[in-house]
């Protein structure tokens, strides 16, 4: 496929063991559920999300950021959401990020399965790949060396107009992932 600025935002990517779409209004309930654990979002900047008030304002957010819902397909289950951010057609960079699983989804295969999709799907138009880890959240900071990211500076940065915090830029060349 040739490059276009046109980067697919909403995709729809599966393995033999997940399914990744765009996330709907019907969506709640089954999000909320794996969101509803306040272990998931322990490391996280907004620890309250588990609440449903708070989850309820990320939820009316992400419908219009391109949010993305993950399916175990064998289990026919919602497991979590992740999503593309930050598209630069100019500089050929996107960002993956606000991605949160449940618990059951932890410590195994998922996360790699899931970014293995997105990655695959980002470098069909970009060259390099962006993830905005907490400094605090050593569980993503693990996940990301795990999947090859390189650690490329710590800096500020404001997403989707939010307060300016501080994270930890992590990034992944598409000439890097080719040769994985």
């Amino acid at each position: 496929m040739q490059p276009t600025d046109a980067f697919d935002l909403d995709p729809v990517l599966s393995d033999a063991t997940l399914g990744v779409r765009p996330l709907c209004a019907d969506d709640f309930e089954a999000l909320y559920a794996v969101a509803a654990d306040p272990l998931v979002w322990a490391q996280h900047p907004a620890r309250q999300r588990h609440e449903r008030p708070v989850f309820t304002q990320w939820f009316a957010d992400a419908l219009v950021q391109h949010a993305l819902v993950v399916t175990d397909l064998a289990a026919q289950r919602v497991v979590g959401s992740s999503r593309f951010y930050n598209w630069d057609a100019a500089r050929r960079e996107v960002a993956i990020g606000f991605t949160f699983l449940g618990r059951a989804h932890w410590g195994g295969a998922t996360n790699a399965q899931l970014k293995h999709l997105m990655l695959d799907h980002a470098f069909r138009w970009a060259e390099a790949v962006w993830f905005h880890v907490d400094p605090a959240n050593t569980r993503s900071r693990k996940a990301m060396e795990k999947i090859g990211g390189r650690e490329v500076r710590t800096a500020p940065l404001s997403i989707y107009g939010a307060p300016s915090a501080e994270y930890v830029f992590y990034r992944i060349d598409r000439a890097a992932w080719r040769v994985r």
